[in-house]
């Protein structure tokens, strides 16, 4: 294996880190790390204090303790223990993770350890996340994707920097890989050279998981017969990452051409070709932090929505979502909320707030100042109830417009079928006075109103 020459990886790791700080914007955080212990965040840990020693920058390392192995307190005494040494502050976060099947474990395990990093940045102010994840990585990345027949988004494999707010969660820092350029080896010979102590995970060896039985049967086989197959496996992603940039610049295209809002505009979209159509799905699915459906799924989806008679009740539903149509349009909206369905009437009163949160029901009921409205003493005198419509509700929009029943306001109003089970009424004294997503019932409400309100349903469902 060939290094780069003496020091000149931390010049490389100089730059990597340079150019990823000069994207992020401007704050006065510090710089967060992810650190195990293991060999690869030692090096990072070590990496990182240079920089910001040399830069006058705060750095503060995060460890994830998730109790798997028997070895997870020694662990995280020996990181607490290096960041001490070198003065870096640090802090731990403990996760539990239930019983169940080792893939289960993994992804759960993965799935939790980001989001405690993010809890830890967000309480710190972290400007900008970085992990330890290097060149090897990159190549095993892109071939279990390759094994799984990805397409062009995961043959990308990661990314130097990226939002990665679905994993840290909301108002988390950008995640940053600024070792992803360098390989293991060259990680090895830095960790050597400067004499830096570092754990061993077991689990690493565990052949039994996908990654590991790559990394220690099939990866070797590969450096033996094509030395240099990271760097070209790397190349390869970097390749895949520009397709898919083009691939998303001709998605946004086709949804100016064929999004209505939140909608799809079917006979539009009928006019792309397949691939175009596959494209702009999984567009749209990116777009709503969807996880990607399968090709199997897009053509089910497609044949439903290009295929159904005008009157079909199309519904084709994935893990995280579900596909409507609806006078031609598609929506791609959240999958059926048992719970929401079920949600018993509840009896509340007003006492002048904005608003009025009702998670049972997925919104919120705002009381907004307007002309025509119920009079605000009036409505805090009332004991109210809100719930789900029940079937043969009427209501009267105002004195000129004829009583009709909420299925005909619906109607009226192009509001789909699916939407308006989500749509709660209220009630006081026992008589509808607002109905969510058509407005307020005026032969309920008393005349000549003082300081009047108008109530108003926001949904909690995108």
């Amino acid at each position: 294996m060939t290094y780069r020459q003496a020091a000149s990886l931390e010049d490389a790791f100089e730059r990597a880190l340079g150019a990823i700080l000069a994207r992020v914007s401007a704050s006065e955080g510090p710089i967060a790390l992810a650190y195990s212990g293991g060999l690869d965040s030692a090096a990072l840990l070590h990496l990182a204090y240079g920089h910001a020693r040399g830069h006058g920058l705060e750095l503060v390392a995060f460890h994830v303790h998730h109790g798997l192995s028997e070895n997870a307190d020694c662990w995280l005494e020996h990181c607490e223990r290096e960041c001490a040494a070198l003065g870096i502050r640090f802090e731990a976060r403990r996760i539990a993770l239930e019983a169940m099947k080792r893939d289960g474990v993994e992804q759960a395990a993965r799935t939790k350890r980001y989001a405690a990093l993010g809890g830890l940045c967000r309480s710190h102010d972290a400007r900008v996340l970085l992990t330890a994840h290097h060149q090897d990585d990159q190549a095993e990345t892109v071939l279990l994707q390759l094994l799984r027949g990805a397409g062009v988004a995961g043959l990308s494999g990661m990314a130097t920097m990226n939002d990665a707010s679905s994993l840290l969660g909301t108002g988390s820092p950008c995640l940053a890989r600024p070792l992803l350029d360098m390989s293991r080896a060259e990680l090895e010979e830095f960790v050597a050279r400067r004499g830096i102590a570092y754990v061993s995970d077991e689990s690493n060896e565990d052949i039994r998981f996908s990654r590991n039985a790559l990394r220690h049967k099939i990866t070797p086989v590969l450096e033996a017969h094509f030395p240099a197959y990271q760097k070209c496996i790397a190349r390869t992603a970097e390749h895949a990452q520009a397709a898919h940039r083009l691939l998303g610049e001709l998605a946004d295209l086709d949804w100016q051409a064929c999004g209505d809002g939140q909608r799809i505009d079917l006979a539009a979209f009928r006019g792309l070709g397949d691939d175009r159509q596959d494209n702009l799905l999984r567009h749209w699915f990116s777009r709503r932090d969807a996880r990607m459906p399968s090709t199997a799924w897009l053509m089910e989806a497609k044949a439903q929505l290009l295929g159904a008679c005008d009157d079909a009740q199309v519904r084709v539903v994935h893990p995280d979502c579900e596909i409507r149509r609806h006078r031609g349009k598609a929506y791609l909206i959240p999958r059926s909320d048992s719970a929401l369905a079920s949600a018993m009437p509840r009896i509340f009163s007003w006492k002048g707030e904005p608003s009025i949160a009702f998670k049972e029901f997925g919104g919120s009921l705002h009381f907004d100042a307007a002309e025509n409205g119920v009079d605000t003493a009036w409505l805090a005198a009332q004991s109210l109830q809100i719930r789900w419509r029940q079937g043969g509700e009427r209501l009267k929009l105002a004195a000129g417009r004829p009583t009709r029943s909420l299925k005909q306001h619906y109607q009226a109003l192009d509001t789909p079928v699916w939407e308006r089970q989500r749509l709660p009424v209220v009630l006081a004294g026992g008589k509808l006075i607002f109905a969510a997503g058509i407005g307020m019932n005026h032969v309920a409400l008393p005349g000549n109103p003082s300081n009047p309100v108008r109530l108003r349903w926001e949904s909690d469902i995108i």
